[in-house]
């Protein structure tokens, strides 16, 4: 989520108000450490609308990443 929040250019605080999450949720999201990063899958499902909702695309397969679908 860092890496599609970094490619549309939103801050945390920003992603954090579209979404109707707190700031610490956000960091708790992008955190590196699985052990740490517990979020409910409605909270991961809020943030990922609001990314896709402004045109990133979550790929998978053998390199999961992210790319921008419009502008």
């Amino acid at each position: 989520m860092r890496a599609a929040r970094a490619l549309i250019g939103l801050s945390q605080a920003e992603l954090a108000r579209r979404a109707g999450v707190s700031i610490p949720t956000i960091k708790r999201c992008e955190s590196d450490s699985q052990r740490t990063a517990v979020v409910s899958a409605e909270t991961q499902n809020k943030i990922r609308a609001v990314l896709e909702a402004v045109g990133v695309e979550f790929t998978n397969g053998n390199h999961p990443g992210v790319r921008l679908l419009r502008l």
